[in-house]
């Protein structure tokens, strides 16, 4: 027997890790689309007794801090190279694209006290962007709001749609239309038939439009923000 290594135990295969609780409690949220999962369903995925949980994390809270901050990890930084208009859209679409995978999150992204790096490190990257193209302190508060305001929003209403696809939607459309007083209601007659019947509308379409109308009125307001 060598006794160099006689007393060490052998190491654990699969070690857990902090990184894979958090891992695998944001895929137990995106699997039931609620936020942080109990601590003996997580204990159960892991294959450990949920107490063991509490030698990694002191509590739940901690977690979650965890489960947002991975989810500002997948939300790509606005690029340094671009002006801040094109660097906004693509951290707009980025931040979308991130929330609709964990649509759990929504409701969490700005509400933890104590934030991870992956956090800070997004807010600091979306501030210095707007800084650089020439907004104040205010101003970049003020843009900030209302573009988050405008990602959360459009990305909760989308996920609440009861259709995912044009032909989806053709079919709630012409289920509505064959109910509905015409003569009562001309101005969603008409926009059902417009935007629903023709088959060729996409709803996602919607974020671009709306996201352009926001940037532009950010610019007009960016000089008077002092």
């Amino acid at each position: 027997m060598d006794t160099e290594t006689a007393g060490t135990p052998a190491p654990r295969r699969n070690t857990l890790t902090k990184e894979v609780v958090i891992r695998t409690a944001v895929a137990l949220a995106d699997e039931a689309g609620t936020g942080v999962p109990s601590m003996r369903r997580l204990g159960d995925r892991l294959g450990i007794e949920a107490m063991s949980l509490y030698h990694h994390f002191r509590n739940k809270d901690l977690i979650l801090d965890g489960m947002i901050d991975l989810v500002f990890s997948e939300i790509e930084l606005p690029p340094g190279d671009l002006p801040w208009q094109a660097a906004m859209r693509l951290r707009s679409a980025s931040m979308r694209d991130a929330l609709t995978r964990h649509p759990w999150a929504i409701r969490l992204m700005d509400s933890r006290t104590n934030p991870g790096r992956a956090t800070l490190r997004h807010h600091n990257a979306v501030i210095g962007c707007l800084r650089s193209g020439g907004f104040s302190i205010a101003g970049s508060s003020h843009a900030m709001s209302v573009l988050d305001s405008y990602i959360y929003g459009f990305t909760l209403q989308e996920l609440s749609l009861p259709f995912t696809s044009s032909a989806g939607l053709e079919d709630v459309a012409g289920s509505i239309m064959e109910q509905l007083p015409h003569e009562e209601f001309p101005h969603l007659s008409e926009m059902l038939a417009d935007r629903g019947l023709k088959g060729d509308y996409a709803y996602k379409e919607e974020f671009d439009v709306g996201l352009g109308l926001i940037l532009d009125g950010l610019e007009r307001g960016r000089e008077g923000w002092r």
